[in-house]
């Protein structure tokens, strides 16, 4: 249970639902045990009309009393019994909203590195399944525990009250069953854990599938994507029955410890109303009624322990995530306003899931309103850079200044508000394409859209759909080509007009032709912004203020493109060769 206290913040915040649904509760049981009191009763009157001689029109009319107040009682514990679950069931869903939406902010938080270490799947295996068993114990489990503990303290002293020495025989078997339930939980804790981390694989193994199917149909591995998936929930099959073979255990246990009481109290009953210690053989059945309206509890108390269990092991999950502390944090709620100015100082970074050490040393500023251009080959460094300025990452050594003051030191959001980033990978969301390109600027008019989706040259390809900017994509925007999943997320970074824009070799899957036209719009529109345009190709970078050619994470070259293409290098020999190709086409 040690797990499952993250939940007491919730249970404290919802006190008032909670206590309400106890005494409803509380209430509702005390109007269902008039039932055997009544049945009693009706014994009572029927002996009597056996042994005293009343006429049988007072024994109908007494009759008929008991059984009005029996169905009155039953009527009222039944509406109470509604108002219970209104309550209570109701915390758990809002327990469940409170948690997931804690998760999810806590995602939000979590660096890179965490999503480089744990699969999408399992993540949202955590986020769902998790999450469900954990409400079953928030909701069901509470209110079946409540109603159980509710139902032993009325009817133990009930019992008490009419029979002493009968309600000691009755409640013998209570304490084997205790031993049993203890026994049995340690085991299905133990195989609940199991269970979710192979559902947590097979959520990670079907995501990954639908992501790459595209890859699966090029290479034609269908039937050994298939033959791998039903291994896998062969074995997930296989850890769901060793579970369910041990809960199986719980209703025939109850079915028989109760079944054992019941027999105890026929015999032991029968022997004190022969022995004439009990007045009236309707108690002997107000005990069996009074059993019988336990086996239900004290059933559920095997399924209800089997819940807790699933939920520590699932909350164990959870709290494992809740508890990392994010690398990235925000330092400060002083508001600054970004203007542009970017300093590398001697930065050096290492990625933690590999160990590369990709930046060496590299210092650079820039000014307001500059444009630079990182070039150089695969792996040198350059979208790392890209990363360092919207702090994705924390420098390992050295400092990023901006506006002066240590990039750490700013306020994250407006850091990260300020700053429009195109990635070479781009990403679209399965929305349509005018959200899509809103992403970053929610308010912005239809007309504010278009005029960015034309200066990043998509416009003319949306109108050629049959519901143009209403057009839904599809997953990851896979309804678009590479070209034009480009220039809508350099239209999104347009609308948001930016302090500072970053562009990761966003032009790489662009024709030539309209990479000029691009780059020609974002000229005019970058003005008075910083921008840093990464690239492998020259025709993006020559019009840059400066030019950085960056190689194993170093600075080897740096200037303007007049003055680079004058000294032997990677910068020159690009130039030329690029050169050489687009004249021969």
């Amino acid at each position: 249970m040690i797990e499952l206290r993250h939940l007491n913040k919730y249970f404290l915040k919802y006190k008032t639902h909670l206590i309400i649904g106890i005494i409803i509760t509380i209430v509702a049981r005390i109007f269902l045990l008039y039932t055997p009191r009544y049945v009693k009763e009706i014994f009572v009157i029927i002996e009597t009309y056996f042994k005293d001689d009343i006429s049988i029109a007072t024994v109908k009319s007494e009759l008929m009393e008991v059984i009005l107040l029996i169905i009155g009682a039953a009527i009222i514990g039944g509406i109470l019994t509604f108002f219970m679950r209104q309550t209570i069931i109701n915390v758990s869903r809002y327990i469940e909203f409170d948690l997931k939406n804690e998760i999810y902010e806590q995602y939000q938080k979590l660096s890179l590195n965490f999503y480089k270490k744990n699969r999408t799947g399992d993540l949202m295996n955590r986020i769902t399944e998790d999450v469900g068993r954990v409400r079953m114990y928030a909701g069901p489990a509470i209110m079946y525990s409540i109603n159980t503990i509710a139902l032993f303290v009325i009817v133990i002293i009930y019992m008490i009250s009419a029979s002493p020495k009968l309600t000691l025989y009755t409640i013998l078997p209570l304490p084997i069953l205790s031993v049993i339930i203890y026994k049995l939980s340690k085991e299905i804790h133990k195989r609940s854990t199991i269970v979710q981390e192979y559902l947590s694989k097979l959520s990670t193994f079907t995501q990954e599938s639908f992501s790459g199917i595209s890859v699966i149909k090029a290479y034609g591995i269908e039937p050994q994507t298939s033959v791998n998936f039903k291994t896998l929930a062969a074995e997930s099959k296989e850890k769901q029955i060793d579970l369910t073979k041990v809960q199986a255990w719980f209703f025939p246990m109850m079915i028989l410890l109760i079944g054992t009481s019941n027999l105890l109290v026929i015999y032991v009953g029968g022997t004190q109303y022969i022995n004439g210690e009990i007045e009236s053989i309707g108690t002997i059945a107000e005990f069996i009624i009074y059993v019988n309206m336990l086996t239900w509890p004290v059933a559920t108390v095997g399924w209800v322990t089997s819940i807790v269990q699933q939920a520590e092991a699932s909350q164990k999950r959870i709290n494992e995530f809740l508890k990392i502390e994010p690398e990235i944090k925000n330092n400060t709620k002083t508001h600054t306003e970004i203007t542009g100015d970017i300093s590398f100082r001697d930065v050096y970074f290492t990625y933690d899931d590999t160990n590369i050490l990709a930046l060496k040393g590299v210092s650079f500023d820039i000014k307001q309103g500059e444009t630079i251009a990182i070039l150089g080959k695969t792996g040198s460094g350059k979208s790392t850079i890209l990363d360092l300025i919207g702090r994705l990452y924390d420098v390992d050594k050295g400092s990023i200044v901006v506006n002066h003051t240590a990039i750490d030191q700013l306020n994250l959001n407006e850091l990260r508000n300020s700053i429009g980033y195109v990635p070479q990978d781009a990403f679209l969301f399965s929305d349509s394409i005018k959200v899509n390109i809103k992403f970053g600027n929610q308010d912005a008019t239809d007309d504010e859209v278009i005029a960015a989706a034309k200066n990043a040259q998509v416009h003319k390809n949306i109108i050629k759909f049959n519901k143009g900017y209403d057009t839904v994509l599809g997953e990851r925007g896979i309804t678009l080509s590479g070209g034009q999943k480009q220039r809508v997320s350099i239209a999104r970074a347009i609308l948001k007009s930016p302090k500072i824009l970053l562009f990761d070799d966003c032009l790489s899957a662009v024709d030539t032709e309209t990479e000029e036209k691009i780059l020609t719009n974002l000229n005019k529109i970058s003005k008075g912004r910083t921008s840093i345009i990464v690239s492998h190709r020259v025709s993006s970078a020559k019009n840059a203020d400066k030019i950085i050619v960056l190689e194993d994470g170093e600075i080897v070259q740096e200037g303007t493109h007049e003055k680079l293409i004058t000294i032997d290098g990677y910068y020159k020999d690009l130039y030329l060769k690029q050169l050489s190709e687009n004249t021969s086409k």
